[in-house]
């Protein structure tokens, strides 16, 4: 199985001047995603990338496109939204590639380019596991909820109060 995460770029690496656009599709070698909603392996990945050459280094700008597969946290409903994930990652072809004031730092570590190849993989489960919402609802994804009546996961009914919790009305004069 191949992944449509993996890019060969020898020719840039050998003298590429101009930026490659390519798009790759493919299943996912792996479940990408929180425990809720993910990109279930298998599925099938659309990757639309542009690859620019920066000397030493090459610079990833794409978009990757997935069916996600999850549950709503209220109504525990299906959801199988389809979504669109960018990632901007550059990857380091040498160890001389300039990374920062301290080279010694694992901070701001690169990724490198492996036998003339990059895998966005890491990138994607970086991306998806920051953008993906912790607790999934319907209307995360522009749809309605098929039970109201439950309350949303955080337990916030949606209904204002103005009752001040007694532990902390003493500092209401401080204001």
């Amino acid at each position: 199985m191949t992944s449509p995460f993996i890019f060969d770029c020898a020719a840039l690496l050998r003298g590429g001047l101009m930026p490659e656009t390519r798009t790759q599709t493919g299943p996912s070698p792996a479940r990408i995603g929180i425990a809720m909603m993910a990109i279930d392996e298998g599925e099938e990945v659309s990757v639309a990338a542009t690859l620019t050459p920066l000397g030493e280094g090459i610079m990833v700008d794409a978009d990757v496109t997935a069916k996600l597969t999850g549950q709503c946290a209220r109504c525990l409903d299906a959801l199988h939204p389809e979504r669109t994930f960018h990632i901007n990652e550059v990857f380091a072809a040498s160890a001389d590639f300039i990374q920062g004031d301290d080279p010694d730092s694992e901070e701001d570590e690169l990724p490198m380019v492996v036998d003339n190849r990059i895998d966005l993989l890491q990138s994607v489960i970086d991306v998806v596991g920051l953008e993906l919402p912790f607790n999934p609802t319907c209307q995360d994804f522009g749809l309605e909820c098929s039970d109201d009546e439950v309350p949303a996961p955080d337990g916030v009914s949606g209904e204002e109060n103005d009752l001040i919790d007694p532990r902390w009305a003493g500092l209401e004069k401080f204001k």
